[in-house]
């Protein structure tokens, strides 16, 4: 199988060709990633000999870019991690990018993919299409599509568009839905690594709100696994909720990382509360369970543990990325805050 991931030098995509390279010998390839801020060839250093891995730097909106990469390779099928991502950007420093790469860009991979002749098309989506939960429930795969803020907007439009395309030009499409990852690699103007690295630094940890904000946290290693069994078996046309319903506040989360690491709580400081946060998302994995036979395998506690081991051994990593531009925009966000 020849596969175009396109945004494969960030967090989740990186982790993804990491996966499928280890499991699978008859597979082939090509990470097409524009290197933005999030995007680190660093990430995949590993990987970076081996003969079934190849780099092109590339924009999925740029649409000669894409039909170039295409016209070179014959390729299976395209998985497209690529994305503006971060809800804050999104609300603080304009919506124009995430509406170029979220919903041009889908489109133009869209487009290219259908000429080329590409067997099947995977979009790797959000739970934060879905909007906000109350109290009780899950979102299915059925749920409403609500999105409260610029970015999950965006990739919501994504989403219709690719749906479209099943319906319209019978192109074989899934989408992937999934709750919040964690675990190496990840960008630390996230959550979880924002935290492990500030409290290593003994810096005070920014907690929007009363940090009650419920998410369904997974190890990215497991949302990779039902990725790639949704790109394998998965039936055209279907959408596959991804959670390991560990379900729990921001807060928690930050108590457990302090915990870990052995450092004060005092270090804890509430901030304002964006604006449109979604207050709970839960995510409900029952069809990707019977379906597909997918099940995460680790609990919260060891993918947590994993993960600030990661950090831990990865300081280097962690400096350089918090370095220059990375800073800057730290310190724009939460001044005053």
């Amino acid at each position: 199988m020849k596969i175009l991931v396109t945004g494969a030098a960030g967090f989740i995509g990186s982790n993804f060709v990491r996966y499928v390279l280890k499991r699978h010998e008859d597979v082939e390839i090509i990470n097409f990633d524009m290197l933005t801020y999030a995007g680190n060839l660093e990430n995949l250093s590993d990987v970076e000999e081996d003969r079934r891995y190849t780099f092109i730097k590339g924009d999925i909106a740029d649409e000669n870019a894409v039909r170039s990469v295409l016209a070179s390779t014959r390729m299976d099928a395209i998985v497209n991690f690529a994305a503006e991502s971060h809800v804050d950007r999104s609300l603080h420093m304009g919506v124009e990018a995430f509406i170029r790469t979220n919903i041009l860009g889908t489109q133009i991979l869209l487009d290219a993919g259908r000429e080329w002749g590409v067997a099947r098309y995977m979009q790797v989506s959000t739970d934060e299409v879905y909007g906000s939960l109350g109290a009780q429930g899950r979102f299915s795969e059925s749920s409403p599509i609500a999105p409260n803020n610029p970015y999950a907007a965006t990739k919501a439009g994504a989403d219709f568009l690719v749906r479209a395309a099943r319906e319209s030009y019978g192109i074989d499409v899934v989408i992937t839905r999934c709750s919040n990852n964690y675990g190496p690699y990840q960008f630390p103007e996230k959550l979880i690594p924002l935290m492990i690295a500030n409290a290593l630094e003994g810096k005070p940890l920014p907690v929007y709100g009363d940090g009650m904000q419920v998410r369904d946290w997974i190890y990215v290693e497991d949302h990779c696994s039902a990725i790639d069994l949704a790109l394998r078996k998965g039936a055209p046309g279907e959408i596959y909720n991804i959670g390991a319903m560990n379900d729990m506040p921001n807060l928690h989360v930050v108590k457990l990382i302090l915990g870990h690491l052995h450092k004060p709580e005092s270090l804890i400081r509430h901030v304002t509360d964006r604006p449109g946060h979604d207050r709970r998302y839960a995510m409900d994995a029952t069809k990707i369970q019977n379906d597909l036979g997918w099940k995460p395998a680790r609990d919260f506690e060891e993918g947590i543990k994993l993960t600030i081991d990661w950090y831990l051994s990865n300081r280097e990593w962690l400096d350089r990325i918090r370095s220059g531009a990375y800073a800057q925009y730290y310190e724009n966000l939460y001044a005053g805050r």
